[in-house]
């Protein structure tokens, strides 16, 4: 399919931008994004997606556990701050950023998901929550299991690893010169880029 008036037929209260103009601002293909597209129209009709219908699609990838205030961030780092809503571009921004993007782009979106309240900072309370979240996602699969404690035990560990200065907050400089040494968690991002 190579019209992309076939391609994008939303309601008229949504259009989504030309197919071209997807391409050169994202890392995909012309065809992962009409997959793409295909996907988030079907599970978005209306073509945007509001907080409560992303934790319901999102909680679709992790049944065994409770995904909803891991969705509830991960949500926070895509919305348009005027509409409380993802659009497709939104999400293929940020896929592409994540999936396919530059270690730099990996960890800026990392440290935007850590850093709840937007300050510039992630304090060890927001380290713990975000941990605590994906802890309750991955639920009892998790291996080995996890108790509520766990998350709180696991920043404890780390937390004064990456606050290189010991000021009690974590900059994005800190976050970037911790994980850049540590081997294991950049193949972790690169497991991240994919063939749709």
């Amino acid at each position: 399919m190579d019209d992309d008036s076939d391609l994008f037929n939303f309601p008229i209260r949504y259009r989504p931008e030309k197919l071209q103009n997807l391409c050169s601002k994202t890392k995909f293909t012309r065809k992962e994004i009409q997959l793409m597209y295909r996907g988030f129209k079907q599970e978005c009709p209306s073509g945007t997606v509001d907080e409560e219908a992303f934790k319901h699609i999102f909680a679709q990838f992790f049944p065994q556990g409770d995904a909803t205030n891991y969705a509830h961030y991960v949500f926070n780092t895509m919305k348009q701050k005027n509409t409380e809503k993802i659009n497709f571009e939104n999400f293929l921004d940020i896929l592409s950023k994540v999936s396919r993007g530059s270690v730099q782009e990996k960890l800026q979106w990392v440290f935007g998901l850590y850093d709840l309240d937007g300050d510039g900072l992630i304090s060890k309370n927001e380290m713990v929550d975000v941990v605590s979240s994906i802890y309750e996602m991955m639920g009892r699969s998790t291996q080995p299991s996890v108790e509520n404690g766990s998350a709180k035990e696991h920043v404890d560990k780390i937390f004064h690893l990456i606050d290189s200065n010991k000021d009690g907050v974590v900059t994005i400089e800190e976050l970037v010169q911790w994980c850049t040494r540590d081997e294991s968690f950049l193949n972790s991002l690169n497991t991240l880029d994919t063939v749709l």
